[in-house]
């Protein structure tokens, strides 16, 4: 690829729009009325221009925003086409599977590539960011929250877990708050992101129109210029809505096990643990009990060793039980295709959950050498 052309062929038909100004490259998803979630082509071709600008040295700096809806709240990114997850496992064929798993293959490289950007990788978290669209912004030099912001990782919702490297950043959290995030799926907005390392620098929504137009249109010089953009308009971030909750996080979500942890909400007796307990009650117990280990396993591991985990247990997702009988497959059903909000988890109950369902996540399908991720350094 010519490093004279500023821009790739792109394969997403116009759902990421790319441009180049100045030094600048920008990407800006644009799948506005799916709250821009991810699908397997935008992947693509976020990568591929990530790739070919961290080899073109005009362009500085890189900027990732969601594209807006008139009239309609804000969204950056809310994830993962979930949608296209429940239709490939459920077709079940072998054509269908492996674009699943090139789904996931491909977004954890792509996190990956953000975490290790060798140029400055902005993010405009404005409104929605959850799931995968924690994973392409979690990893960004400057992450860029408004009064809008809504973090979450809200996979245990869906008989998941908290993937694209969720495991690795949540882990990094302060005190249990990691914890908290992961099994319930919290939302948080950007006082608490900041507070808890998930986010940088607060810029009021009504800046943001500036901030981009500059972007798209002023004089972007050098990589300092642009971040300069965002810094001269920061303000200071709302106050945290958890803080006062810290100190029961970190005592209830401290249990040894998923048991554990609902038996301190339920004697604690106060509202902040009845709703907390009431959340986790609504989760498929055993991704509960496969979250857990992941976030503990994932302090002791590097990013893409992390990944690599990852990996492994998004397999077992759709494939430990294939179809309809997988609780990711259920959980989706349940949210997003039914939408009867009466998930049907195996096991129900968290006392039925033994090691050994648990352990089954975390063995490799494949040789070290044949990993998917063995690439990720």
């Amino acid at each position: 690829m010519s490093s004279a052309a500023p821009i790739p062929a792109l394969q997403s038909e116009g759902q990421i729009q790319a441009a180049v100004n100045g030094c600048l490259g920008l990407i800006t998803l644009n799948r506005a009325n799916a709250l821009n979630a991810l699908s397997l082509a935008m992947i693509r071709d976020i990568t591929a221009l990530l790739k070919h600008w961290a080899a073109t040295p005009a362009v500085q700096a890189v900027v990732v925003l969601g594209a807006g809806r008139e009239g309609k709240p804000a969204a950056f990114c809310a994830g993962g086409d979930i949608r296209f997850f429940h239709q490939a496992a459920t077709t079940g064929t072998p054509a269908s599977l492996a674009e699943l798993g090139a789904f996931f293959t491909e977004e954890y490289a792509l996190n990956h590539l953000i975490h290790h950007y060798p140029k400055p990788y902005i993010a405009l978290m404005d409104g929605v960011v959850m799931g995968g669209g924690m994973g392409i912004s979690q990893g960004a030099k400057l992450r860029v929250l408004t009064e809008h912001s809504k973090l979450a990782m809200p996979e245990t919702n869906i008989g998941l877990f908290p993937d694209v490297g969720g495991g690795w950043f949540l882990g990094q959290c302060p005190g249990r708050t990691g914890e908290w995030l992961a099994l319930t799926g919290q939302p948080i907005g950007a006082g608490d992101a900041i507070e808890l390392g998930l986010g940088d620098v607060f810029v009021k929504s009504s800046e943001l129109p500036a901030i981009i137009e500059a972007f798209r249109h002023g004089h972007q010089p050098n990589a300092e210029h642009v971040v300069a953009e965002v810094m001269e308009r920061a303000d200071l971030a709302p106050a945290p809505d958890h803080l006062e909750q810290r100190t029961q996080i970190d005592r209830h979500f401290a249990g040894a096990d998923i048991a554990a942890i609902m038996a301190s909400l339920a004697a604690a007796g106060d509202d902040w643990s009845r709703r907390t307990l009431a959340t986790l009650q609504q989760r498929s117990p055993l991704m509960l009990a496969v979250t857990l280990e992941q976030l503990r396993r994932a302090r002791r591991l590097s990013l893409a060793e992390d990944l690599r985990m990852e990996r492994d247990l998004v397999h077992h997702c759709f494939h430990l039980r294939p179809g309809a009988q997988s609780e990711t497959v259920e959980g989706i059903r349940a949210l997003a295709i039914d939408k009867d909000h009466q998930p049907r988890w195996n096991p129900a109950q968290i006392e039925a959950v033994t090691p050994a369902l648990v352990e089954a996540f975390f063995a490799s399908p494949w040789p070290a050498a044949e990993h998917p991720l063995r690439e990720l350094a």
